[in-house]
């Protein structure tokens, strides 16, 4: 299994971000992680990675366990976070020979140049980071998180702010490269996960409320009924959250 989680539940404070969370991700296959903003997407992912622990439950990633063998975590995983975190003073070479170099790959200028093909930077190779488009900047990304080779890909929000023409560059290279590589991805649009996904985990509250193949998921939307309900006294949303079969609950302005 490439990522293996079960119980993991993470607390801050007195909130639950994460409550009693389990699933898995097979090798070769695109995942998306879909729920709305606020839902514990970021802080699945962030424990995935090891950027920080859980509060109880285990993750591992290709059989190592994010407690207690970070290190080889990392060599399996590559993390593109939700803000791209690029030094834009940097040329593109400069930065991907400076990540490499983190990663102590040997021939980096030949992966660096592989990596530049593989998602379509040739064109922009020798600019500053800072003098790219967004969609440019996530390719220089995408790089990053791939030059050490890992079986796993974490990406989070990988196409928030993109424009039309970029959101569908982007999604199809996303694709492109999960026919190697397993890939988890966060979103908060189902229009991603269908457009790229082979499994969709739906979390809200920081809970798990649906897990199975997109296309099932796509058939059992399409007997989902939609209903609007007036009251005449302010109600508690989450008592109607917990009735069997609500699926959603949205509260309109009077």
């Amino acid at each position: 299994m490439s990522i293996k989680v079960k119980n993991v539940t993470k607390i801050y404070g007195e909130q639950k971000a994460l409550d009693d969370v389990s699933f898995s991700v097979e090798p070769g296959h695109i995942v998306g992680f879909l729920g709305p903003n606020g839902a514990g997407k970021s802080t699945m992912m962030k424990i995935i990675t090891c950027f920080i622990p859980q509060s109880s439950g285990s993750v591992s990633v290709c059989g190592y366990d994010v407690i207690e063998n970070p290190i080889d975590v990392k060599r399996q995983v590559g993390y593109l976070p939700e803000h791209n975190p690029l030094y834009l003073d940097m040329y593109v070479k400069e930065y991907l020979d400076f990540v490499g170099g983190v990663y102590k790959i040997d021939n980096r200028k030949g992966r660096i140049k592989e990596m530049i093909d593989m998602v379509g930077l040739g064109i922009e190779q020798n600019k500053k980071i800072g003098a790219l488009s967004k969609g440019y900047r996530q390719r220089v990304g995408l790089a990053q998180a791939m030059i050490h080779d890992p079986k796993v890909l974490i990406l989070d929000e990988p196409t928030t702010g993109l424009d039309p023409n970029q959101l569908e560059e982007i999604r199809g290279l996303i694709k492109n490269i999960g026919k190697e590589k397993t890939i988890m991805l966060s979103t908060h649009i189902m229009q991603e996960v269908e457009a790229i996904c082979d499994k969709t985990i739906i979390v809200n509250h920081g809970k798990i409320v649906a897990d199975d193949k997109t296309k099932d998921l796509q058939n059992q939307q399409k007997n989902l009924i939609v209903l609007t309900v007036e009251f005449d006294k302010e109600v508690d949303l989450k008592q109607i959250q917990n009735i069997d079969g609500v699926v959603q609950v949205k509260k309109f302005p009077r």
